[in-house]
């Protein structure tokens, strides 16, 4: 089992990674800013579920085994970074008319938690990531090794919900009042178009 050092530090880690600039936080603060407060929760909870998949193929020993496949990673950030541009081409093409709505219909609720799903899982990145970051806080003689990756999984879903909640609150709110015009709309619209198209290329360049 982490002891409790453990995961403070551990937590206190992930916190800061999460505060550090990234495509996850980059996404949910232009969905946010896009849809609303609402829609962006939905994206967050999205990518935690992500890390859910990361933190399992780590536990079981499936990240290494990606990892060592160039295939594997190439064909899964390929298939992320052409999700991008179907999201930036959604993005330009979105119309630019004011809503009172307080919040997404159920469908769209149910997109955007897929959209942060599906943008979390096809980042091969994280995987990688998972795989060198997790190890270093666990210990055999502490218990099952598997089961202190999961903890610690656990742990890193926590600090992105709250920090990229914080991103999804502050940024839905300025996008909320953004919504009362259809010049500022199309001009964020254009924003997160631009900005999708430019993490599928960062994405679509990424190296092992």
């Amino acid at each position: 089992m982490l002891t409790p050092d453990i995961a403070l530090s551990f937590f206190g880690v992930a916190v800061l990674l999460a505060l550090s600039p990234g495509p996850d936080n980059l996404f949910v603060l232009m969905q946010s800013a896009m849809w609303g407060r609402s829609s962006g929760m939905y994206v967050v909870l999205g990518l935690c579920t992500g890390l859910v998949g990361h933190t399992v193929a780590v536990a079981v020993g499936l990240a290494a085994l990606f990892a060592a496949s160039e295939t594997a990673f190439m064909a899964l950030k390929l298939a992320g970074a052409v999700y991008l541009v179907y999201l930036a081409w959604g993005a330009f093409r979105a119309p630019a008319t004011l809503s009172a709505q307080e919040g997404p219909p159920a469908q769209s609720r149910l997109r955007l938690y897929q959209r942060g799903i599906i943008m979390n899982l096809s980042n091969p990145k994280v995987s990688i990531f998972f795989l060198a970051f997790l190890p270093q806080f666990t210990d055999p003689d502490r218990g099952s090794v598997a089961m202190q990756t999961l903890s610690l999984g656990a742990l890193f879903m926590l600090s992105t919900l709250l920090v990229f909640g914080l991103v999804a609150w502050f940024a839905g709110a300025l996008g909320e009042r953004m919504q009362k015009s259809r010049r500022a709309q199309r001009v964020l619209n254009w924003t997160a178009g631009t900005v999708f198209l430019g993490l599928a290329l960062r994405l679509a360049l990424t190296e092992r």
